[in-house]
């Protein structure tokens, strides 16, 4: 068993046995005891979500997706938590969105060098890191700027398990697209442009597609790495820049929660849930991130395809029959 296949499953046992213990309460009390304040989720509840958060949130297969399955599974929404009220929904999404930090702050170590060559370039110094900030920025404005004006109504109308199946679906079929495609070409058309030669036309053109992700159950990684795939990038170059994109545009979209719901978030749910919710996610995103570019490195894309339709199909079947 390799270095990292242990630490996954320590980090699931980990959860599972978190998981055992009681619920607390907004006061850190068990349920059940003489405590003050609504109810929130267990520590292995918040430990569970962090691992689906840090282990999906890089791979081609929706986080958002994988959260709104594992908190439909555990029961954990707005009518079970805290008073039941639209306050109490707020504040179960913005803490599924906060603990993207711990993923985020997993490639700020893993890319540390590209992310010191930025700031290199923003001091002048180094005009490829320049280059490269400005083409993250060129990709994360259009999803700012969609998602600013549709945050309200992709809410309202996507963040459902039926939109999310639909989605699992049609990002699987996607990906084998985009595979069966790249397979029939000669070696020499695989290759494609590295991410220092990235230009910014093409990284208006991946944020552009990056919009789509706002679909749950899409995937911002799917989206931005076929995005960088079929503009002509390199699978790697594709794979980095998504990566590197993900740290402005996740980032932008927690700071925007835990400023706007980050009050009625600590109201239900209590610190330490919070803080194994990002340590989980940062270790298992660490976890997920070496292991994804070591494995599309010798293998390409075509696993995650497989992966997305049988789970959309396997959940729809599921969701057909009320067994969730």
């Amino acid at each position: 068993m390799t270095p990292i296949r242990s630490l996954l499953l320590l980090f699931i046992c980990a959860g599972l046995w978190l998981g055992s213990q009681p619920p607390a309460t907004a006061t850190g009390e068990p349920v059940g005891q003489a405590a003050v304040g609504p109810p929130a989720m267990s520590v292995g509840q918040a430990a569970i979500l962090g691992v689906v958060e840090g282990l999906t949130e890089y791979l081609p297969v929706s986080s958002t997706g994988h959260l709104l399955l594992a908190q439909r599974i555990m029961g954990i929404d707005g009518d079970s938590v805290g008073n039941g009220d639209q306050r109490s929904q707020d504040a179960v999404e913005a803490y599924t969105i906060c603990i993207q930090a711990g993923a985020i702050i997993a490639v700020l170590g893993l890319y540390f060098r590209r992310v010191r060559q930025i700031f290199a370039g923003l001091a002048g110094r180094d005009p490829v890191g320049l280059r490269l900030l400005v083409n993250i920025i060129v990709g994360f404005l259009p999803a700012a700027v969609i998602g600013l004006l549709f945050n309200g109504t992709i809410k309202t109308w996507l963040f459902g398990p039926w939109p999310v199946v639909t989605a699992w679906l049609t990002g699987g079929l996607a990906i084998l697209a985009v595979h069966w495609h790249r397979q029939s070409q000669p070696q020499t058309a695989r290759n494609g442009v590295a991410l220092d030669d990235l230009t910014w036309k093409m990284a208006l053109v991946i944020g552009l597609a990056q919009c789509i992700a706002m679909w749950p159950g899409v995937s911002r990684s799917l989206i931005t790495i076929v995005g960088g795939v079929l503009v002509g990038m390199s699978l790697p170059a594709a794979v980095e820049y998504s990566f590197l994109l993900g740290v402005l545009t996740l980032g932008g979209a927690t700071a925007y929660d835990a400023v706007k719901h980050g009050e009625e978030m600590l109201q239900i749910f209590d610190p330490l849930s919070l803080t194994v919710g990002l340590v989980f996610a940062f270790l298992s995103a660490v976890a997920a991130i070496k292991w994804m570019v070591s494995y599309l490195n010798r293998h390409g894309m075509a696993i995650f395809g497989y992966y997305r339709v049988c789970l959309g199909l396997a959940v729809a079947v599921l969701l057909a029959t009320g067994k969730i």
